[in-house]
């Protein structure tokens, strides 16, 4: 058989796009506007050995596979098609060994996969072990040590990599993310001569949204090319003297007493197994009425398996695990804070990708220069991937509001309804 008719015969006769192999042989519609283009042997091999989204990641990252009809940048509606159209089942064992002996044993040998691709969890131990200050570390290093210029070309002026909240469909996404560090700042109540702790600070973004309010604010971060544009950009806007990034891990902070702690986007690389003590550690630093903002991405349930899988784990997030949104308000629940408030940002999310997609499309040459091809399509790939699961709720984006009362259970005062502008 080709590789065609062994592909038609996963997908059932029905590919919504047009396949091509370097076998000479295709199928699907040959008017189609998208198509997948299979270039080297390799690439099968790819596609044969790698579990669930893996295979098909590393042959298009390594170049066996090229996609047509859409931008690397933005994959978008190619991967939209996939995912209404394509249903792959397993073939009748008969049919099954057939396809083996079509494809050639040769092919069901697994290789070394591209080089932008981190080990599997169990190989990782030499990094420590897992949320291990020293495998965090790692992790993040991978992640976010990227390029701060790659970054600036695909996240633009606000230098933000988390979800925004667009006030309208009509905002930029530097309107939307000032305007998610001005909802974060309201719920948390901050006034000028505050103390706010921000864990996980990427950029600096939220310390200097709050510093030119007059707010005292220290932010940490693993990623010491994000502390080395943070100190550089507080230093610009002359926010020294309430301002500060430190490279660190969070659990070194040694102040307390704070009025607030937000944490925006961190709690996805702590681990479930250790909610308890990242809620418990930041109750510690904060006063008794203090608040806490806790942005993530979660699961649209409490059940789910946490940690990531495939091309995720691999060559986006290591060692990243997401959990429901009723698992997060109970491990803080349970070290003593009271949960206020609660919301789902999904859709502002997908909205979010959508602009960074754009922004990498806009500066790809550019993008490809700096970090190379194989990773400016990691991103498309992973940006355009998780646009399409925020839009469908395969995933979500909850901000949790709570308090640490006092002794007595009080929560220094609150209003009794919500006091921010939504």
């Amino acid at each position: 058989m080709s590789l065609a008719q062994i592909l038609e015969i996963f997908a059932g006769g029905r590919l919504p796009l047009r396949f091509t192999a370097y076998d000479g042989s295709s199928a699907g519609p040959p008017d189609a506007a998208l198509g997948i283009e299979l270039l080297t042997p390799r690439g099968t091999t790819y596609l044969a050995t790698g579990r669930g989204d893996l295979g098909l990641a590393r042959a298009y990252i390594a170049g066996d596979l090229e996609v047509h009809g859409v931008h690397p940048g933005d994959p978008y509606e190619l991967l939209a098609a996939l995912a209404d159209e394509l249903v792959f089942k397993l073939p009748p064992p008969r049919v099954m060994a057939n396809v083996v002996r079509s494809i050639g044993v040769e092919h069901l040998r697994p290789i070394a996969p591209p080089p932008q691709e981190v080990p599997p969890r169990w190989r990782r131990v030499a990094e420590g072990l897992r949320h291990s200050k020293s495998r965090d570390a790692e992790a993040i290093h991978h992640h976010y040590d990227v390029s701060n210029t790659f970054y600036e070309w695909v996240l633009g002026p606000s230098m933000t990599y988390t979800c925004a909240c667009y006030p309208n469909l009509e905002a930029s996404l530097d309107e939307a993310q000032q305007n998610k560090y001005r909802l974060v700042f309201e719920k948390l109540r901050l006034k000028p001569g505050d103390r706010l702790l921000d864990v996980g600070c990427g950029w600096g973004g939220m310390v200097r949204y709050a510093a030119r309010r007059g707010v005292r604010a220290i932010g940490v971060t693993l990623s010491e090319e994000q502390t080395a544009w943070a100190q550089r950009a507080i230093a610009d806007e002359g926010l020294g003297d309430l301002a500060e990034v430190r490279f660190g891990d969070y659990r070194d902070i040694r102040e307390a007493g704070f009025d607030a702690v937000s944490s925006i986007g961190l709690l996805e690389h702590i681990g479930v197994k250790n909610y308890a003590s990242y809620f418990g550690f930041l109750q510690s630093r904060l006063r008794a009425g203090g608040l806490l903002l806790n942005h993530c991405i979660t699961r649209p349930d409490n059940t789910s398996q946490a940690s990531a899988r495939g091309f995720i784990d691999r060559y986006v997030f290591p060692d990243g695990e997401l959990t429901g949104s009723g698992r997060i308000i109970r491990e803080a629940q349970d070290v003593g804070f009271e949960v206020l408030h609660e919301e789902n940002l999904r859709e502002h999310y997908a909205l979010t990708l959508r602009d960074w997609c754009a922004n990498l499309v806009a500066h790809w040459d550019e993008a490809v220069a700096e970090v190379g091809l194989p990773t400016a399509k990691v991103w498309g790939l992973y940006m355009a991937g998780s646009r399409l699961a925020f839009e469908t709720g395969g995933i979500q984006l909850h901000q949790v509001l709570a308090v640490r009362p006092d002794a007595h259970g009080g929560n220094g005062g609150l209003p009794l309804r919500p006091w921010w502008v939504p």
